[in-house]
């Protein structure tokens, strides 16, 4: 038996219960993990208070690293003993132990920590794709990131940076401004004193922006598309806000024939071949020095309830584990 954080019913944080749990031997393509970190995400909020579905009652958790301690028939690329990690999956992640499919599996490499590992992994194969594939940034480019000094928004700010990218970032205090800059953001603006659609005119002397990338939805969308230029390109990948409402087609047009995409991860990452592509890219970026991970917070397993009530009260910054 081993300890995990398992939901019966979608709700608030008090839905999170510490419980026993029973981790078997894995069966074919699949490996069993010990867990030394386990990441924290905002997702993980959106299948806890189901606004995202899942089969209950489930383990939430779409990350961690650890160590493999066994491997099924037909696991070939993983050994006991390999240090891992990965992201995406059907959760499960916080767990003491896990038996999860291989093929999600990453060698880490030994210069990167297991907390690092856990705390990057979602965070930074998110910013791989958002820059390198759903809209491949060029030096010069001037963008919009908003939740800038959240686990993604630091990893993205020192990513821009090391592309030439002149990264605009909102937040929604002073201290998490100065903490963006320190990452790499050329600019920052404070949402809450500050009107974001007329300092990105100020910012870009009225050209506006040709992506924004918004993880927050329902409060930021319609100032979003306000700062795009025409055919500029909308990345709507998260909810931090709620949801967005629906809304007419007629809005893009009206602001100069705009895109729009709601990509995931596991779409871009969903085979062997691209996954180890995309990790190689964001673990060569943390081994260079152009990247630095940076575990803001950490909480005890046990403890997951505070660490949800914390994420939703926007009282963390960058990124966040468990520890089992």
């Amino acid at each position: 038996m081993v300890k995990a954080i398992r939901i019966a019913a979608t709700g608030g944080p008090e839905v999170l219960e510490y419980v026993d749990v029973e981790v078997g031997d894995p069966g074919p393509g699949e490996a069993r993990v010990r867990h030394h970190a386990i990441g924290l995400n905002y997702i993980d909020t959106y299948y806890r208070s189901g606004l995202y579905k899942m089969a209950l009652p489930a383990i939430l958790g779409q990350e961690g690293a650890g160590v493999v301690e066994a491997v099924g028939e037909g696991v070939s690329h993983l050994a006991p003993g390999d240090r891992v990690v990965y992201a995406g999956g059907a959760g499960g992640a916080y767990s003491e132990a896990r038996v999860m499919p291989a093929h999600l599996l990453v060698r880490l490499p030994e210069s990167i920590s297991f907390e690092q590992g856990a705390a990057m992994m979602l965070q930074g194969l998110t910013v791989q794709y958002l820059f390198r594939q759903t809209y491949e940034l060029k030096p010069g480019q001037t963008i919009l990131f908003h939740a800038a000094a959240g686990g993604v928004g630091l990893i993205a700010c020192q990513w821009a940076k090391a592309l030439g990218v002149n990264l605009i970032g909102t937040v929604g205090s002073e201290e998490k401004a100065e903490l963006a800059r320190a990452h790499g953001a050329a600019h920052v603006i404070n949402y809450n004193t500050e009107d974001v659609v007329a300092r990105v005119l100020e910012i870009t002397k009225g050209a506006k922006v040709p992506v924004v990338y918004d993880s927050v939805g329902k409060d930021t969308f319609i100032r979003s598309l306000d700062c795009l230029q025409p055919r500029g390109l909308m990345v709507s990948f998260g909810n931090a806000s709620g949801a967005v409402p629906p809304f007419a087609l007629s809005e893009l047009a009206s602001r100069g024939s705009l895109y729009i995409t709601r990509p995931t991860l596991f779409a871009y990452a969903s085979d062997r071949e691209k996954l180890e592509a995309m990790a190689a890219d964001l673990f060569g970026m943390v081994e260079s020095g152009k990247i630095a991970v940076e575990v803001k917070q950490r909480f005890a397993l046990r403890d997951a309830a505070e660490a949800h009530r914390a994420l939703e009260g926007r009282r963390t910054t960058g990124s966040t584990v468990l520890l089992p």
